[in-house]
């Protein structure tokens, strides 16, 4: 189906039907399978063929489905289903890497991802080195001949800085070095990220994936000997399985994916630009206006389109937490791509854990707001955010 539109793929990619042709994806809930014979059992364990399945920790039907699926949307070789985005982002990491190895990352990273490259890499000796993700001199000054990965998040969280995919890959590919991109900001409708040059894409398909908030999953895109030869073996004795239902989840999500986030950029950029009036707030972030440090780049890189994200500056504290706790239609959670809209304040809840002088230096001020535009109508998300400005 690799000729079809993206938007094709998603509804029809990866499907497989049983023997009652079902429309909607079947649940395959079961730990386990059964074999016919002693032998027929060697012989899967030995090797399983393409459509045969040994424990739900190593694959199941349901899952498969949505592998192929978005393998097919992300024009990527092949996939394997994490049971959160997290673990998909320690799981393409960890897999590929081992003590003494070198790793350049971008230092503007949800609080998490942080973690795992400045504690967990690091415990287990892998050297990780952070650069601003935005100066290409520093990528090129700290990429070193045994530079094993490069990583990055293609628009930082949660200050929406974007990484010059690929400027970054080449570099990387100079001295053969895997690209991983966590893709979660930009998505799989906006995005291209493998045809720009990644080799490994992530995704928490918490987010825009399943879009309306019930369940975690995640996802590992690269290509078929990455996924099957390095990531694979590592996650299914690790356990990081993605459940049936989660799956079956997802699969709906991506069925109405790209409508949801056509609609939610579309009302971005407009609740953007309202904001960019207001005199009470220091500083408006978003990719789609004009104004953002990395607009054309924005625009070159994701297909015209600046997100459905944007963040702005109340101007401390105090004052985005009055504003947050006058909102009526925007809930205040920490999720993001989700059919509702949703404020966060990164500095106490995301990236709490992060020095103050850190916080800093990624521009995660204590008046800074992230909001995540959902479905509800754009006036009446204006009108909230208006109204909560005005108790400033």
């Amino acid at each position: 189906m690799t000729s079809t539109s993206k938007r094709t793929r998603a509804v029809h990619g990866g499907t497989r039907r049983s023997q009652y042709n079902e429309v909607s994806e079947a649940i395959f809930m079961t730990q386990g399978f059964v074999y016919d014979t002693a032998e027929a059992a060697e012989a899967r364990f030995l090797k399983a063929g393409d459509d045969e399945f040994i424990y739900a920790r190593y694959g199941n039907p349901t899952v498969a489905m949505f592998e192929e699926r978005i393998a097919a949307l992300e024009g990527a070789e092949d996939a394997f289903a994490t049971a959160s985005g997290m673990a998909a982002v320690n799981g393409a990491l960890t897999s590929m890497l081992k003590a003494g190895d070198h790793v350049v990352s971008s230092r503007a990273l949800f609080g998490s991802c942080l973690y795992i490259l400045e504690e967990v890499l690091t415990r287990f000796g892998v050297e990780v080195t952070f650069v601003d993700g935005t100066d290409l001199g520093q990528w090129e000054a700290a990429i070193r001949p045994d530079t094993k990965a490069v990583f990055f998040e293609s628009m930082s969280n949660p200050t929406l800085e974007i990484i010059d995919i690929r400027a970054v890959s080449a570099l990387a590919h100079a001295v053969g070095a895997t690209v991983i991109v966590d893709n979660v900001f930009a998505t799989p409708v906006w995005s291209d990220a493998i045809a720009q040059g990644a080799d490994v894409v992530v995704y928490s398909a918490t987010k825009h994936i399943d879009g309306q908030g019930r369940a975690l999953g995640g996802v590992i895109l690269g290509t078929q000997e990455f996924i099957r030869k390095t990531v694979e073996p590592y996650l299914k004795h690790t356990g990081a399985a993605l459940s049936p239902f989660n799956a079956w989840l997802m699969l709906k999500g991506l069925e109405t994916m790209e409508l949801r986030v056509r609609a939610q950029t579309t009302s971005a950029k407009l609740i953007a630009e309202a904001l960019s009036t207001q005199s009470a707030l220091s500083n408006v972030i978003y990719p789609g206006l004009a104004g953002h440090k990395q607009h054309a780049l924005a625009m070159a890189q994701m297909n015209g389109q600046g997100g459905t994200v944007l963040a702005f500056d109340a101007g401390s504290q105090e004052r985005a937490f009055k504003l947050l706790n006058a909102l009526e239609i925007i809930i205040i959670s920490n999720n993001l791509g989700d059919a509702k809209s949703i404020a966060t304040h990164p500095a106490t809840t995301t990236h709490q854990r992060l020095p103050d002088e850190q916080k800093a230096a990624l521009g995660i001020t204590p008046g800074l707001i992230r909001l995540s535009v959902g479905l509800e109508g754009t006036e009446d998300l204006i009108g909230d955010l208006t109204s909560a400005i005005g108790t400033l």
